[in-house]
C-alpha cells in the first residue's frame, strides 16, 4: 500500500473533505476555494501524514511525550512555557530525513517555476486539524511567516511552524481542554506570497453587532499581517449587502506597513511613509470587488465568513481579488456559529460540482 503524499496542492484535485484531511483547515479551505473559481494563491501544503511520520521516524513523538508527561495534571504557566520552549527547540532542531527534504524542495522548485521566478518568496502558514472548530478554537495560536524565499529558508520555516503547534497558549489550552496533540496534527501550507499593494480582512457580517446587512472591511497598505497583528488602526468601510453602498469609511492615521524587506528576505513591519498615513486606501472598485469576494463565499457556505484578501500590485479594474484565507465568523450577537463545527463535515455536505460559485 503506498504512503500517503507528503504534499497536496492548492489546485489539485483532492475533493474538499479530502483537502481539509490533508492539509489541515486553513489549507483545505483554500483547495476548496480553488475548486469553485474563486482567485487563491499558487501553492501546496506539507501533509499531515508528513509531519506524522516525520515525528515517528526522527524520534520526536516519545520526546515531546516525556516532555509533555513530565507536566503532571495540573502544572503551572512557567511550568508549561519551559515545556513549550523545550518541545519547540526540539522540534526546530531536528532534521528532516532526506527524502521529505527532497520531496519539499522538489515541490518548492515545481512551484518557483509556476510562478516563473527564482526563490519564489512564500507565505508559510500553519493548518492545523480542527484549528478553526467553533468549540475548540485555535485561531492565531499558530505561526505565519511572510517573505520566506529559498529552500533552506522554506525547510526551516515548515520545521517552525511544525513547532508552532507546541506555543505556550496551544499547549496549555489542550491541557486545560483534556485534547491531545496527538489528536491535532499539523499541516504547513507553502504558499506564493502575492505582491500586495493592499489587504486586509472583511466580515460578511458585522463582527460586533452580528447585523447580517452589511459587509464589514479592515484595510491598509502592503500585506495584512499588520492588521492581523493588531499594529496599525485600518481603515474601517461598512458596505450595504442589498445594494453595495458605501455606509461608512473611516480613513485612519496609519502608522506602520507590513512590507518585505529584500535584504533580510521577509514581510516586517516598518514605519508608514507619510504621503500614505493618512491617504485613503480602497476605490470604489475595489471595494465592490471585495464585496464581491466575500458574499459569494458566504453564500457558498452558508454561514458567515471572515475572509482575509490581498489585492496585488498588478490587479487591473475588473479583476478579482486574490483570497488568502477563510474561516467562519464563530460567534455574532444575531447569528451565533453552529455549535458542532467541523471543517471535513462541512466541506463532504459542500461538495463542489467544479463550477464557479453562484453570483461570480
Amino acid at each position: 500500500m503506498a504512503e500517503p503524499p507528503t504534499t497536496v496542492w492548492v489546485d489539485g484535485d483532492a475533493e474538499p473533505a479530502a483537502a481539509v484531511a490533508a492539509a489541515g483547515s486553513k489549507i483545505g479551505r483554500l483547495a476548496e476555494l480553488h475548486r469553485c473559481g474563486v482567485e487563491v494563491p499558487r501553492g501546496f501544503a506539507v501533509t499531515v501524514d508528513a509531519y506524522r511520520r516525520h515525528c515517528a521516524e526522527s524520534g520526536l513523538d516519545a520526546l515531546i511525550d516525556e516532555v509533555i508527561g513530565g507536566l503532571g495534571d495540573q502544572p503551572d504557566d512557567d511550568a508549561v512555557q519551559a515545556a513549550s520552549a523545550r518541545i519547540r527547540e526540539l522540534v526546530e532542531a531536528t532534521p528532516m530525513s532526506d527524502r521529505l527534504t527532497a520531496e519539499i524542495t522538489e515541490a518548492y522548485e515545481e512551484l518557483c517555476l509556476q510562478c516563473t521566478d527564482v526563490n519564489v518568496p512564500t507565505a508559510v502558514r500553519s493548518s492545523a486539524t480542527g484549528e478553526d472548530a467553533a468549540d475548540a478554537s485555535f485561531a492565531g495560536i499558530f505561526d505565519t511567516y511572510l517573505g520566506v524565499s529559498g529552500t533552506p529558508r522554506v525547510l526551516d520555516a515548515v520545521r517552525r511552524c511544525w513547532g508552532s503547534l507546541f506555543t505556550g497558549r496551544a499547549l496549555a489550552y489542550r491541557l486545560r481542554r483534556g485534547i491531545s496533540h496527538h489528536a491535532m496534527p499539523i499541516a504547513v501550507g507553502v504558499i506564493e506570497l502575492i505582491h500586495a499593494r493592499a489587504s486586509g480582512v472583511a466580515f460578511s457580517v458585522h463582527p460586533v453587532t452580528g447585523k447580517a446587512d452589511r459587509v464589514v472591511i479592515e484595510t491598509s497598505w502592503g500585506w495584512g499581517e499588520a492588521i492581523v497583528q493588531g499594529l496599525v488602526d485600518p481603515d474601517h468601510i461598512e458596505v450595504g449587502k442589498s445594494d453595495g453602498r458605501v455606509l461608512r469609511y473611516n480613513v485612519a492615521h496609519k502608522k506602520v506597513v507590513s512590507a518585505f524587506d529584500f535584504a533580510d528576505g521577509r514581510v516586517t513591519e516598518i514605519e508608514m511613509p507619510a504621503k500614505l498615513a493618512d491617504r485613503k486606501v480602497l476605490d470604489d472598485e475595489q471595494i465592490a470587488a471585495v464585496v464581491d469576494a466575500v458574499t459569494a463565499i458566504e453564500r457558498h457556505y452558508g454561514y458567515p465568513v471572515d475572509v482575509e484578501w490581498v489585492i496585488s500590485r498588478h490587479r487591473r479594474a475588473g479583476d478579482p481579488v486574490c483570497i488568502v484565507q477563510t474561516r467562519p465568523v464563530t460567534v455574532t450577537a444575531e447569528q451565533p456559529a453552529p455549535a458542532a463545527y467541523d471543517p471535513v463535515a462541512l466541506a463532504q455536505k459542500y461538495v463542489f460540482s467544479g463550477k464557479p460559485i453562484p453570483g461570480r
